[in-house]
């Protein structure tokens, strides 16, 4: 059985780019995305066999639409081995913070923040009942537990892995987006968070954070940012591409890093660097 990981708004953008990297690698890949499937999920079907591949649509933003993918994916495969919080959307209209409203603030923070942070909760959860049966009353001492002891040391490989896909704009202010960047911010909080509590039980915790990365999101901004490149503000001066984040997720989903948590694993071409 390979591992199993699900990858929220895996049908476009970056979040295909990391459902064909990880088919690549070997798992299993559940996604879910509001739209029908797109002809991106047959092709990587095609690509991966039928079998690989498990498309809901709904939305992260929807606590019974992550149940039933949870749910699904158990049900089609048994396990869970990786999530990647990936989904997200950028404001409908580009407002200054004076004029925001609070229809657009609870949209974007709906889907990029409330979202994966519960589905981060109900991912936990259903790996520690999954393979601690029945899980104990208190998860922190699920690990020690189910190792035969107190003080018992945690795997040399993760029990799972999350990988939250936030953004250069969790530190990088932009006033006519305000709510996007609130909602990166809390995101890049909600990993330090999550790390934390998880890193008992044996599951690791990171963030990858993209800076500007070719994408439908980005796509009406082009002009804007060809110019910043043209401008010198890149160290590695050409747009990012879905690929580059996925290898990222990619190195963090192979297990190799059990001693590492809360990590923040910049996908941007140097743009977080200071400069002179």
């Amino acid at each position: 059985m390979p591992p199993v990981a699900l990858v929220t708004g895996g049908s476009r953008g970056i979040g295909l780019g990391v459902s064909r990297r990880l088919l690549q690698d070997g798992f299993a890949v559940a996604i879910l995305a509001r739209r029908p499937s797109p002809a991106a999920v047959a092709e990587l079907r095609a690509e991966a066999g039928e079998d690989r591949v498990l498309y809901l649509q709904g939305s992260v933003a929807d606590l019974a639409d992550q149940r039933r993918y949870l749910d699904a994916a158990l049900e089609r495969w048994g396990r869970l081995d990786l999530l990647v919080n990936n989904a997200g959307v950028a404001p409908a209209v580009r407002a200054d913070l004076l004029e925001a409203t609070p229809e657009s603030f609870d949209r974007v923070l709906g889907v990029n923040l409330r979202g994966p942070h519960f589905l981060t909760q109900a991912f936990a959860r259903a790996v520690l009942g999954h393979r601690l049966d029945p899980p104990p009353p208190d998860s922190r001492a699920a690990w020690s537990e189910s190792a035969g002891g107190a003080g018992a040391d945690p795997p040399d490989r993760p029990l799972a892995t999350i990988v939250n896909i936030s953004s250069i704009s969790a530190t990088a202010v932009s006033t006519d987006r305000g709510d996007y960047c609130l909602s990166k911010a809390g995101l890049a909080m909600a990993t330090q968070l999550w790390a934390v509590r998880l890193a008992p039980v044996g599951i690791v915790v990171y963030e990858v954070r993209p800076g500007i990365i070719a994408t439908d999101m980005t796509a009406a901004a082009r002009a804007k940012y060809d110019q910043f490149l043209a401008d010198g503000h890149l160290p590695i001066a050409r747009w990012g591409r879905p690929a580059d984040v996925a290898a990222a997720v990619s190195l963090l989903a192979a297990g190799g890093t059990p001693y590492s948590t809360g990590e923040v694993f910049h996908v941007d071409g140097g743009l977080h660097t200071p400069v002179l």
